[in-house]
C-alpha cells in the first residue's frame, strides 16, 4: 500500500525501516525530527490522546466517533478495540484519511492470556517457575499480535500484602524479590526483541505502591515512608524497566500527597533519572482528571501538572487534546514539555516497526490459525496445573481414583465462566469447560460423575450480582433449602464429593475489594451439610486472594487452591485431582487465621517486644493478639504434594563473607513418598543488626527441583554481598558488617538455619 506523503518523503528516504533489525538511532531520530517539524500543535496533542475504543462496525471505522476523531489527527492510539478486521480498518483511517498518515497504536488488557487463557497472575506465580511464566506472555504475545495488538497493559508487578484488595489476584503476592524475577520474566516474554511480528510492548503498572491501599479499598490513599518504598515495593518496577519494558503506567493514587500521575519526583527523579526508563509514560483509566478529586486543580491545572512531571500519554481524560493548547499560550507548559511526550510516543512506534508497516500486527491468516491452538492449550493446561496449591490432604483422600461415583458439588461446579478469572477479555467462554465437565471428560466410562449446584454464592442476590462475570452466570431461583436438598440427594450413594467452592472471579480483580474473606455463609453451611455425610470431601478453593480458611483447615479433609487456573483450567484440575499431575504450587502470599491479622505477610520486620518463638499461647506485654496465635493458617511458600521431601540441616562453605567474596550454602533434599515430585527450595537471610531495622527474613533466592521416589539432590546457592544490600535512612543502597542467618527450606516457616559474618 502506498503510504502518505510523509512516509515517502521521510521514511523512504531515509530508507526501509526494518521491523527485523536493531533500531538505528540516529536513523530513528532524523525520521522524528523531520516529522515532528510537519505537525501542528493538534497533532502533536493527538499523539498524547488514547481514547478506548467504541466498538466499531468492521468497514465502518471512518463514519465512527472514534474514526471521526483518528482522521483530525486527534489520537494517538486506541484500547481495547478486539479483532484484526476492526484494528486494520481503523488503522486504514489512521494512515490513509490524516493529514500525516501517523499509524496508530493499539493496546489491550492482555492481562494473563487472550483467547488461550493462562491463570491469574497471582496464580501463575505459584508456580514459581520462570520459563513457564515467561512461556504464557510469549502464549499471549503471539495471539494478541495477530488480532492486531502491538501493546498490552502487563504485567501488573504491584506488591500488595492486603487480600482484602481485590487487585491482589493481577500481581505476583508480597514478595519483591519474587516480584522482580516475574516483572523480567513477563517482559521479556511480551517483548522479545521487540523485532519479530509477534512481539508486542509491555507496560509496567502501576507505578507506584498502588497494591497498598489503606483499609485494602481499591483507589484509595497510600502512605509510606521512602525507606519502605524503597526497601519493599520498588524492585519488582525497577527489574521490570532494567528488563527493557517499553512503557509505563501511572497509578491512581498519591505517592507523598502528590498523585503518581503528577508526581515529578516519581517519574522523572526517580525513573527516567535514576533508573534510567528511556520509555514512554501512560497514565491508569481517567487518571489525570481524577487528580481533579485529589484536590490538584481544574482539568486544566492537572494536565499541565501530569505532563510536566513527566506523563507522555493521556488515557481517556482528554486533559492533554482538551487543555494543553491554552495552557502553551499562557506559558504553563512549555513547546519543548509537549515535544518531549510526543517524541516518545513516535519512538515507541517506531521501534515496533509501525512506520514501515502500520498493519503488522493485524494479520487475519494468523488470526484464524494461531488463536486457542491445541499446542497453546496444551502448555496453558500444563502451566495451570503447576500453579494448585495442595493446603490439605488428611488421609491421602487426593487424589482420587478413576472409579465408582464422583459427586461435583458447589455453586462454581458447572459454570465456564468462572474458570479463567478476572481480566479475560478477549476470551471467548463458550469454548472453555466448566469442572464438572472436565471432571467427567477425565474418568470417561471408568466412573460416574453426577453433578448439584447445593447453593448460590451468597445468599444476598445484590451481592451475588456484582460478584458474577457482567450477568454471564445467572442466580439460581431456587431456595437455599431446595439447593441443599437437591445436593444431599445427588451425592447420597456418591463415593467421594468434590466441593466447588470460594469466590466468584469478578470477586477480585478492580473495583473487588472485600472486607469479610471467609467463606460466604450459605456456602459454609452446603459444607456443613456435605461434611455430615460422613463420605470424603475434597474441597476446591476458588479464588483471586488469599482466602480466610480456618473452618475448612479443620474441619475438611482435603483442600486445593485452584485460584482462576484460565481457559483450560477444569482439565488442569482433573489433572492434578486424579494425580496424573503431582501438584506443585507454593503460596506467594500468607494465607491469615483472621481478617483480623491483615495485613499479614512473612518478611515483616521485627518488634522491640516480639513474641518467643516457642510461646505457647497469649503473652501479656508482647506482641500478639489476644484471641488467635500471630503466625498465618499457611505460611508463606507453602504447598503439599503427593510426595514427601526431606532436608539435611544447611552447610555453609564458609562462616565469613568479605567484601568482593562469595560463600555457598548447601542442603540435600530427598524424595522420602512413592511418587516423582516437584520441590522448590527456598533460601531466606535475615540482617541481624543494622542501621535500620530489618524484616526477620527475606527471599534471595529458590530452585525447582523434581526428584523421582528415594532419589537425594544437593541443592546450593550462591551468596554475595550484592545480595545483602538494603536501601538504609539515607536511601543509598548498601550493605553493612555484621551478623546475618541464612535459612533453608520448602516455606518461610519451617526451615533450616546457618550463620555467617559479613566482614
Amino acid at each position: 500500500m502506498k503510504l502518505k506523503s510523509i512516509f515517502a518523503a521521510g521514511a523512504l528516504a531515509l530508507g526501509a525501516i526494518s521491523a527485523n533489525a536493531a533500531v538505528d538511532e540516529a536513523k530513528m531520530n532524523a525520521f522524528i525530527d523531520e516529522l515532528m517539524g510537519k505537525m501542528t500543535l493538534e497533532e502533536k496533542l493527538g499523539q498524547l490522546n488514547l481514547p478506548a475504543s467504541d466498538d466499531i462496525v468492521t468497514g465502518e471505522a471512518k463514519n465512527s466517533n472514534i474514526g471521526e476523531r483518528v482522521a483530525k489527527g486527534q489520537v494517538g492510539g486506541v484500547f481495547n478495540i478486539k479483532g484484526a478486521a476492526k484494528i486494520r480498518d481503523l488503522q486504514r483511517v489512521a494512515v490513509e484519511e490524516s493529514r500525516l498518515g501517523i499509524p496508530l497504536i493499539f493496546g489491550m488488557d492482555v492481562i494473563h492470556g487472550y483467547q488461550t487463557v493462562f491463570p491469574i497472575p497471582l496464580a501463575l506465580s505459584c508456580s514459581w517457575d520462570m520459563d513457564a511464566i515467561e512461556k504464557s506472555a510469549r502464549i499471549a504475545a503471539k495471539e494478541a499480535s495477530a488480532s492486531g495488538i502491538a501493546w498490552t497493559f502487563s504485567p501488573m508487578v504491584d506488591i500488595s500484602r492486603d487480600p482484602r484488595w481485590g487487585r491482589m489476584s493481577e500481581g505476583n503476592g508480597e514478595d519483591p524479590y519474587l516480584g522482580s524475577e516475574i516483572a523480567k520474566a513477563m517482559v521479556k516474554g511480551y517483548q522479545g526483541d521487540l523485532t519479530a511480528d509477534d512481539e508486542i510492548m509491555a507496560c509496567v503498572k502501576h507505578f507506584a505502591l498502588y497494591g497498598a491501599p489503606e483499609a485494602g479499598r481499591d483507589y484509595n490513599t497510600v502512605d509510606m515512608s521512602r525507606g519502605r518504598m524503597f526497601n519493599e515495593y520498588f524492585a519488582p518496577y525497577k527489574a521490570a524497566v532494567e528488563a527493557g519494558a517499553g512503557s509505563v503506567m501511572t497509578s491512581f493514587n498519591t505517592v507523598d500527597g502528590i498523585p503518581a500521575t503528577g508526581n515529578h519526583w516519581l517519574l522523572t527523579e526517580l525513573l527516567r533519572d535514576k533508573w534510567g526508563f528511556d520509555g514512554f509514560v501512560v497514565t491508569d483509566y481517567t487518571a489525570i482528571a481524577e487528580m481533579i478529586d485529589h484536590g490538584m486543580g481544574d482539568l486544566q491545572d492537572v494536565s499541565a501538572l501530569a505532563l510536566k512531571a513527566g506523563t507522555d500519554m493521556d488515557m481517556v481524560a482528554d486533559g492533554f487534546l482538551g487543555t494543553l493548547g491554552k495552557s502553551l499560550a499562557e506559558g504553563k507548559v512549555s513547546q519543548a514539555d509537549i515535544d518531549l511526550a510526543v517524541r516518545r510516543i513516535l519512538e515507541a512506534k517506531y521501534r515496533l516497526g509501525l512506520f514501515d508497516n502500520p498493519y503488522k500486527y493485524a494479520d487475519p491468516k494468523r488470526e484464524a490459525t494461531e488463536l486457542y491452538t491445541p499446542e497453546n492449550r496444551a502448555e496453558a493446561r500444563r502451566i495451570a496445573a503447576e500453579t494448585f496449591v495442595l493446603l490439605k490432604n488428611e488421609g491421602d483422600i487426593l487424589p482420587l481414583k478413576k472409579q465408582g461415583k464422583i459427586a461435583v458439588v458447589g455453586p462454581l461446579g458447572n459454570t465456564r465462566a468462572n474458570m479463567p478469572g478476572t481480566w479475560s477479555v478477549a476470551a471467548d467462554f463458550d469454548r472453555y469447560k466448566s469442572l464438572y465437565e472436565g471432571i467427567k471428560d477425565a474418568v470417561g466410562n471408568k466412573a460416574e460423575v453426577v453433578y448439584a449446584k447445593g447453593s448460590n454464592l451468597e445468599s444476598d442476590p445484590v451481592l451475588e450480582a456484582n460478584a458474577t462475570m457482567f450477568g454471564r452466570e445467572m442466580r439460581d431461583p431456587r431456595s437455599e433449602e431446595e439447593l441443599l436438598a437437591e445436593a444431599l440427594a445427588t451425592v447420597a450413594d456418591a463415593d467421594v464429593i468434590v466441593a466447588a467452592m470460594g469466590e466468584s472471579s469478578e470477586y477480585s480483580g478492580e473495583s473487588s475489594s472485600r472486607t469479610e474473606l471467609e467463606l460466604p455463609a450459605t456456602q459454609r453451611r452446603l459444607m456443613e451439610a456435605l461434611l455430615a455425610t460422613g463420605k470424603p470431601v475434597v474441597m476446591l478453593n476458588f479464588s483471586g486472594r488469599p482466602t480466610v480458611m480456618s473452618w475448612e483447615a479443620e474441619t475438611v479433609p482435603a483442600i486445593l487452591n485452584v485460584w482462576f487456573g484460565g481457559s483450560e483450567a477444569a482439565d488442569a484440575i482433573a489433572d492434578v485431582v486424579f494425580g496424573d499431575v503431582n501438584p506443585s504450587g507454593r503460596l506467594t502470599a500468607t494465607m491469615p487465621r483472621s481478617i483480623g491479622q491483615v495485613p499479614i505477610y512473612y518478611n515483616h520486620l521485627n518488634t522491640g517486644r516480639p513474641l518467643a518463638a516457642d510461646a505457647k499461647g497469649f503473652v501479656k506485654f508482647r506482641s500478639n493478639y489476644l484471641d488467635v496465635p500471630n503466625t498465618p493458617l499457611y505460611p508463606f511458600g507453602y504447598g503439599l504434594g503427593y510426595t514427601t521431601f526431606e532436608y539435611s540441616p544447611v552447610r555453609l562453605s564458609a562462616n565469613t563473607l568479605t567484601g568482593d567474596g562469595s560463600l555457598t550454602a548447601t542442603v540435600t533434599v530427598k524424595n522420602t513418598g512413592s511418587r516423582e515430585g516437584t520441590e522448590t527450595v527456598q533460601l531466606y537471610i535475615r540482617d541481624l543488626v543494622g542501621s535500620v531495622s530489618r524484616p526477620v527474613k527475606e527471599l534471595k533466592g529458590f530452585e525447582r527441583i523434581t526428584l523421582a521416589p528415594g532419589e537425594s539432590r544437593d541443592v546450593t546457592f550462591t551468596v554475595t554481598p550484592e545480595m545483602l544490600k538494603f536501601y538504609n535512612f539515607n536511601l543509598d543502597f548498601v550493605n553493612e558488617p555484621g551478623d546475618f542467618d541464612l535459612m533453608v527450606g520448602p516455606n518461610s516457616a519451617e526451615v533450616s538455619t546457618a550463620r555467617f559474618t559479613l566482614k
